[in-house]
C-alpha cells in the first residue's frame, strides 16, 4: 500500500524480501528507491488508471532483480481526505500451502475491497449498483475466474445463483426490513471458501445496508418533493381558473356599467323616447344600431343582439374593432361617415352619424347597415358580359390572324409529303452506295424511319388548329337567341371538351362515351355549348384538393328525347346545396370569383328548347347532371353512320 506521493505505508513479506524494502531507513521507502525504472513507469500508469476509476494492473520487480516480475492489480481508495493506492494479488492458486504469515497477509488484501461498497453512492440507481456488484465482490475473492455472486433485492434477481453446495451469505436489513440478500459461492467444488471471506461479506453488507438505507429515505424525499410540486401545480391551476372567473364577472360588470352609465344619462322622458326609437327602428329594412363610444351596442333592431354586447362581436363576430372602424373618424371629425365593408361573402354600405350631446360632445354614432351584395353581382355580370363583347371581337380577330398562316401550312404540307414521296426512292439509293450518309446530322436508316410521321403529325397539328380556331368563332360569335339551328349534339359535345380540355385537365380527366346513334334537332347552338361548357368546367372544379377526379360525359335517346350526363367523381353536395344549386346569384365559390349565375342560366336555356335538367348528388361521393332535351316529332333523323361520336382522350 502506497499514498499518494508513493510512499510505501505497508507490503507483504515476500515483497519486502524481493524488492529489499526492510533494509532500507523508512524515509527512503519509495517506489522510486524500490523498483526498476520499467516497474515505476508501469506503477505510475496504473496508478493514474484507478484514480479515474479504471481497472489497471502493474508490473513490480525489484531493483535487485529486474527479471523476477509479479503483476499486481491496482486499487485507489481514500482515508480521512488521504489518497492510498493498494497492490494486490489477482489471484492466488491455493492457501493451504501458504505460511500462516502469507496468509494474513493475503487477508489484509481482502479487507481492502471493503471500500467498494461506496459504489452505491456513486451509482445512478440501486438497479446499476447491484447489476455491477459481482465484479467488485468478486475482485475480493481469491480466486475471482471461479466467482459467482447472486443478489436478490426486494424481490428482483440480479445474477446467477451459485450451483455449489458451499456458499456464503449476507442477509440485506433495510430500516428494519429484510429486502434480500447477497449469496457468493466458487464454480470449481475443489475451491474452498474461508471464514475471512465471509468476514469480508459481512463487513460489506453492514456498509450496504446503511447505504440503502439512505438511497430509499432519499427516494421517499425525492417522492414527497414530487407530490408537493403536483399539489402546487393544482393549486396554481386552481388559482388560473378563478382568476379567469374573476375577469368574466368583470366583463359582466364592465357591460352593466356601460349600461348604467348611458341610463342615468338620460331624462324621465327615456322610456317614451325608447319606445318612439324601437318602433322606427322596427320599419327600418337596413340593420341600424346605436354605439356608444367603447363599441357597446346600445340600442338595434338586429334579432339576438342585446345591450353591452360589442358592435364587431354583434355584426361581425370579431373580437377587435373592424378595420377602417367609423367610430373613430366619427369621434375625431364630428361628421357622418361612409363606407363600404366585405364581409365573407357579403358586401355592405356602412353610414355613421354622430350622436351629439347638449355640450355638441360626440356621444356616440348610430350606424345603418344596407346589404349591397346583390347590387355588386349586379354590377361583375356587367363588367363580365363587356369582357366577353371584347372577347368575342378578339377571337374573331385573332382566328382570322391565325387561320392565314394556318392555311399556308395545311397547302405545303401536302406539297412537302408528295415532295418526299419523290425523293426518298432517289435517296435510298444514293445510301446504298454510300452506307455512311446522313440527313439533317441523324443517320439516314433513322431518318428515313421516322420522317413521314412527322410529316403526318404537322398535318394533324394543323387541323387540329383549325378546329380550335372554329370551336372559339363559334362560341364567341353575337348569338341573336332563336331557336333554328339543327343541332348534332355529338358534335357540339366534342367542340365543347375541346375548348375546356386545358381548364380541365388540371384536376380531373375527361372521358366521353356519346351514343353514335342520336337525332338532330332544332335549337340554338351556341346556347347549348354554353350550357356543356359550364356544366363540365364546374365538374372539373368539384374535385377534391390535391386529388385528380374522372369528369364523364354521357349520351343516350330515349324517345322522345335525346339525353345527357356530366358525372364527376368529386366533393359532392350538400342537400341544402343542393336544393338551391340552381337559383339565381347562389354560389359556394364566390371567395374565388363565382357569381352564381352560371347554372342559373343554364337551367333558363334548357327550359327555352322544351327540356329539364336535373342534379344528383351525395357528400363526399360526387354530382351526377341529367338534361332531357325533346326532340319533337319530324325533328332531325337518326345519326346510324356514328358520325360526330367520339371519346375525348384521358
Amino acid at each position: 500500500m502506497v499514498d499518494g506521493d508513493e510512499r510505501i505505508l505497508h507490503s507483504s513479506r515476500l515483497l519486502c524480501s524481493a524488492c529489499g524494502i526492510e533494509q532500507l531507513p523508512e524515509k527512503q521507502r519509495v517506489l522510486e528507491q524500490v523498483l526498476c525504472s520499467v516497474s515505476l513507469g508501469a506503477c505510475r500508469s496504473a496508478m493514474a488508471l484507478a484514480r479515474g476509476g479504471q481497472r489497471a494492473d502493474a508490473v513490480i520487480a525489484g531493483r535487485r532483480d529486474p527479471d523476477d516480475a509479479t503483476t499486481l492489480r491496482t486499487g485507489r481508495l481514500e482515508d480521512e481526505g488521504r489518497e492510498l493506492f493498494v497492490f494486490f494479488g489477482s489471484r492466488m492458486d491455493s492457501l493451504g500451502s501458504l505460511e500462516d504469515w502469507e496468509k494474513d497477509e493475503r487477508i489484509k488484501e481482502l479487507a481492502c475491497i471493503y471500500s467498494v461498497v461506496e459504489w452505491i453512492e456513486a451509482s445512478n440507481s440501486i438497479t446499476e449498483f447491484f447489476e455491477r456488484l459481482p465484479a467488485y465482490i468478486g475482485d475480493g475473492m481469491r480466486f475471482p475466474e471461479q466467482t459467482v455472486v447472486h443478489s436478490v433485492y426486494r424481490g428482483v434477481p440480479f445474477g446467477p445463483e451459485p450451483a455449489c453446495d458451499k456458499i456464503i451469505r449476507t442477509r440485506l436489513v433495510v430500516l428494519g426490513e429484510e429486502v434480500g440478500e447477497i449469496q457468493v459461492g466458487y464454480r470449481g467444488v475443489e475451491n474452498e471458501l474461508l471464514p475471512e471471506e465471509q468476514k469480508m461479506l459481512s463487513e460489506i453488507g453492514r456498509m450496504l445496508n446503511q447505504a440503502l438505507a439512505r438511497k430509499e429515505l432519499s427516494q421517499r424525499l425525492n417522492d414527497k418533493q414530487k407530490e408537493g410540486e403536483e399539489y402546487r401545480l393544482r393549486a396554481e391551476e386552481l388559482e388560473q381558473r378563478i382568476e379567469s372567473g374573476k375577469r368574466e364577472l368583470e366583463e359582466q360588470k364592465r357591460k352593466l356599467g356601460a349600461l348604467d352609465s348611458y341610463l342615468e344619462r338620460l331624462d324621465r322622458g327615456w322610456e317614451e323616447t325608447q319606445s318612439r326609437l324601437e318602433s322606427l327602428l322596427k320599419v327600418v329594412p337596413d340593420d341600424v344600431m346605436l354605439i356608444d363610444r367603447g363599441y357597446n351596442v346600445v340600442m338595434t333592431n338586429r334579432s339576438g343582439a342585446e345591450p353591452g354586447d360589442k358592435c364587431h362581436k354583434t355584426f361581425f363576430d370579431s373580437e377587435e374593432p373592424c378595420a377602417g372602424c367609423r367610430l373613430p373618424q366619427v369621434l375625431a371629425d364630428r361628421t357622418p361617415a361612409s363606407s363600404e365593408i366585405e364581409h365573407g361573402e357579403n358586401f355592405y354600405q356602412v353610414h355613421a352619424i354622430p350622436v351629439l350631446n347638449k355640450q355638441q360632445e360626440v356621444e356616440g354614432v348610430v350606424e345603418f347597415h344596407r346589404d349591397v351584395t346583390m347590387e355588386k353581382t349586379y354590377e361583375q355580370q356587367l363588367q363580365q358580359a363587356d369582357k366577353l363583347a371584347s372577347l368575342g371581337q378578339l377571337v374573331s380577330g385573332i382566328g382570322h390572324e391565325i387561320n392565314n398562316p394556318n392555311q399556308f401550312i395545311r397547302g405545303n404540307i401536302k406539297i412537302v409529303r408528295q415532295a418526299l414521296e419523290d425523293i426518298l426512292p432517289v435517296v435510298d439509293a444514293h445510301q446504298a452506295e454510300h452506307p455512311g450518309f446522313k440527313v439533317a446530322n441523324l443517320p439516314y436508316a433513322f431518318f428515313r424511319e421516322h420522317i413521314m410521321t412527322l410529316v403526318e403529325d404537322m398535318g394533324h397539328g394543323s387541323e387540329r388548329i383549325k378546329g380550335i380556331v372554329e370551336d372559339l368563332k363559334r362560341f364567341a360569335r353575337r348569338d341573336e337567341g332563336q331557336l333554328i339551328d339543327t343541332i348534332e349534339l355529338n358534335t357540339l359535345i366534342e367542340s365543347a371538351a375541346r375548348l375546356v380540355k386545358k381548364e380541365v385537365h388540371k384536376r380531373a380527366e375527361l372521358k366521353l362515351e356519346l351514343d353514335p346513334g342520336l337525332p338532330t334537332f332544332t335549337g340554338n347552338a351556341q346556347k347549348v355549348e354554353q350550357v356543356l361548357v359550364n356544366l363540365i368546367v364546374n365538374a372539373g372544379q368539384a374535385m377534391r384538393e390535391g386529388e385528380k377526379g374522372l369528369v364523364t360525359v354521357r349520351t343516350c335517346y330515349e324517345e322522345p328525347d335525346v339525353r345527357i350526363e356530366v358525372q364527376d367523381n368529386g366533393r359532392g353536395m350538400t342537400e341544402q346545396t343542393r336544393k338551391q344549386i340552381f337559383d339565381p346569384f347562389f354560389t359556394t365559390k364566390r371567395a374565388k370569383g363565382g357569381t352564381g349565375l352560371g347554372l342559373a342560366i343554364a337551367y333558363k336555356i334548357v327550359g327555352e328548347h322544351g327540356g329539364s335538367i336535373t342534379v344528383e348528388s351525395e357528400l363526399g361521393r360526387g354530382s351526377l347532371f341529367r338534361i332531357a332535351i325533346p326532340t319533337g316529332p319530324g325533328h332531325g333523323s337518326r345519326n346510324v353512320d356514328g358520325e360526330g361520336a367520339g371519346e375525348a382522350g384521358r
